[in-house]
């Protein structure tokens, strides 16, 4: 995979937010942005997977009653604890 440049304008405010977060993380601002990016679009990937395989699997994986105690397979859900 190569790299492309992406240039941004940002205020000065939130560039030293940036450079107080990457230096908390010993990181560079372009390291710490790229990783932020990096880990955001996985989350959406992710999210967007298991959406795909409640879809699959049907409503009646998530269906019960609310007043139901959850049962031993909740745990093991792709959705469990996604909210």
């Amino acid at each position: 995979m190569g790299s492309t440049v992406l240039s941004l304008r940002i205020d000065g405010e939130l560039l030293d937010r940036l450079r107080s977060h990457a230096a908390k993380r010993g990181m560079s601002v372009q390291d710490y942005v790229v990783r932020t990016l990096i880990r955001e679009d996985f989350d959406e990937r992710f999210k967007t997977a298991v959406d795909e395989t409640e879809r699959f699997y049907g409503s009646e994986a998530t269906a019960g009653p609310a007043s139901a105690a959850p049962s031993p397979e909740d745990h093991v859900r792709p959705s469990a604890g996604i909210a």
